[in-house]
């Protein structure tokens, strides 16, 4: 077991080992905790609740522990219930290298879901037989309850500040790149980070230099060992949350989605059908840093990042709605893009993409615009895939 974390980290880090077990029960002991574990089994005592939990938590002494006892379950639950199956493409990691379980990685991906990029890829790197999952860093405008701070400190999380000053915002992102590279190279822990704050709304995705220049404050990016990781959703269950957005922004350049909205996204992407999900890891970037050695700074991360954008843009799993959508916008029918579905697939968007449309309630709803939003969020990603080739 690694020693305590310095105390620097202290105000992001998740829990250590020895901390555990308190944070476990105040987390029992927090109200609106207690209320949403009532919600799923109403018939259940409190006392007998806390009860089956306790000794459900028993021989859990890690993070990681944890992660397999409690959460395990439940992300596997939610592979099984709200998607057609989740699959996950490491060959690339493993060509020509034999150790490629025993080094440690920082996946940095394309964003589409808050809770469960990171969630699902546990459980994929615990079915392959990794030694160990990812530690994430989860925004602090999330963590809106105690007992989500709690819980997501001892599921792997590190707190990643938002809404600063410059000057807070520089010895914050210091903080951070220190501790994700003492994570990687001190606790041999794998990170995952998104490439860029937020999710792409149009899903499409682009590293942002800021946040490869974050990764270099601590050190030597090649120590923390990136992988890109292309993360494929078939359909996005926040498809019209996203649409909605564009509208109200557009309607109103000043309007700002509230704590509740971002609740309802988490919620919206947990439980909401994603069809076939897939992972594919790309070779790490140490294999072609070397290149860009001797560039002026901000020209070596321009390159970096557009690098990983290619590798991101080329391992996409495309599905027929992806390339549906490309020709519904382009009004047009390319025998490059209409092999890969039929009339029936057609259909089927077409019924998915009313129903998104239909759950949309908001003033002046513009049916064409919101549409349009739509089909660009799942054409965009052919799009770059073609721009690769």
């Amino acid at each position: 077991m690694s020693n305590p974390a310095p105390k620097e980290f202290d105000e992001i880090r998740p829990y250590e080992p020895s901390e555990m077990k308190q944070a476990f029960e105040e987390l029992l002991n927090d109200r609106q905790f207690s209320a949403l574990l009532k919600g799923f089994v109403p018939w259940l005592p409190k006392r007998l609740r806390n009860g089956l939990l306790r000794l459900a938590f028993t021989g859990v002494k890690t993070p990681l522990d944890f992660q397999l006892r409690f959460m395990k379950p439940v992300v596997k639950y939610v592979i099984r219930k709200h998607t057609d199956g989740c699959t996950f493409d490491d060959s690339e990691l493993k060509e020509g290298n034999d150790t490629h379980h025993e080094q440690r990685y920082t996946f940095l991906s394309n964003h589409r879901d808050i809770v469960l990029d990171s969630a699902f890829l546990d459980v994929m790197l615990n079915k392959h037989d990794y030694p160990t999952t990812v530690e994430i860093g989860i925004g602090d405008n999330l963590l809106i309850y105690p007992w989500i701070k709690r819980l997501v400190r001892m599921n792997k999380a590190f707190t990643v500040r938002r809404g600063l000053t410059a000057h807070e915002m520089m010895r914050s992102s210091q903080l951070m790149s220190s501790y994700i590279h003492y994570a990687v190279t001190q606790k041999h822990e794998n990170i995952w980070i998104a490439q860029r704050e937020g999710r792409a709304k149009d899903s499409s995705d682009h590293t942002q230099d800021a946040v490869l220049k974050m990764l270099a404050m601590g050190g030597d990016v090649s120590e923390l060992n990136i992988v890109p990781l292309t993360i494929s959703y078939e359909y996005d269950p926040c498809d019209y949350l996203k649409a909605q957005e564009f509208q109200q922004k557009r309607d109103n350049p000043a309007f700002k989605k509230s704590k509740q909205d971002d609740l309802d996204n988490m919620k919206t992407g947990i439980f909401g059908y994603k069809g076939r999900v897939h992972y594919h890891c790309a070779k790490s970037v140490n294999t072609w840093l070397d290149e860009l050695r001797g560039l002026p700074r901000n020209e070596y991360f321009a390159q970096l990042s557009q690098h990983i954008d290619k590798e991101i843009h080329h391992h996409y799993r495309l599905y027929p709605c992806n390339y549906i959508a490309l020709d519904m916008l382009e009004g047009s029918l390319d025998p490059k893009t209409s092999a890969h579905y039929t009339e029936a697939d057609v259909q089927r968007f077409e019924q998915y993409l009313a129903s998104q449309l239909a759950k949309i309630i908001i003033p002046n709803k513009d049916e064409a615009f919101l549409r349009e939003r739509m089909l660009t969020m799942y054409a965009n990603p052919v799009r770059n895939y073609q721009a690769t080739l």
